[in-house]
């Protein structure tokens, strides 16, 4: 066992990016292998565009739960990649709503498919008896409740 194996709840935010950097990786290769010129980073801008079309800037990062200046990054990629497009708001015109193009539409349908074998795959992966996925939204609710830094504080001050 490895040193941040080995160091326990410390290392939590270790071992879940090292989870989320082989899912990532796994997922350019499984694009790859179905000849999908994709980078699993722009998952979640595209999968909301595609649920939810016409979201501005803020209501993405809202949506997917990452700070204005990620958000931001990751559009201008999908921009430069052709997939989304932004247009004015008809109410406020210094508001940008955000739409999938003609190419980021064809390409969700090419990947609906592997979206589907992907999703029984993860199922399989953390259908385990203590469920990852259950555990995870526990926790976030646990974050919503009281925040990491004022637990620690909390402790400090014992």
């Amino acid at each position: 066992m490895n040193v941040i194996d080995s160091s326990g709840l410390l290392a939590i935010a270790t071992r879940l990016q090292r989870l989320s950097d082989q899912f990532r990786k796994e997922g350019t290769l499984i694009y790859k292998a179905h000849g999908i010129d994709f980078e699993p980073k722009w998952s979640p801008v595209i999968y909301t565009l595609y649920r939810k079309p016409g979201l501005s800037v803020v209501e993405v990062a809202a949506e997917i739960g990452y700070a204005h200046p990620s958000t931001i990054l990751l559009l201008k990629e999908l921009e430069k990649a052709k997939l989304i497009k932004s247009k004015k708001d008809k109410h406020d015109e210094r508001k940008r709503l955000l739409l999938l193009t003609q190419s980021g539409q064809h390409l969700v349908a090419e990947m609906q498919p592997v979206w589907k074998a992907m999703t029984a795959a993860i199922e399989e992966l953390t259908s385990t008896p203590n469920n990852l996925m259950k555990a995870i939204e526990e926790v976030e609710a646990k974050f919503e409740e009281k925040s990491f830094l004022t637990r620690t504080r909390a402790r400090l001050k014992e």
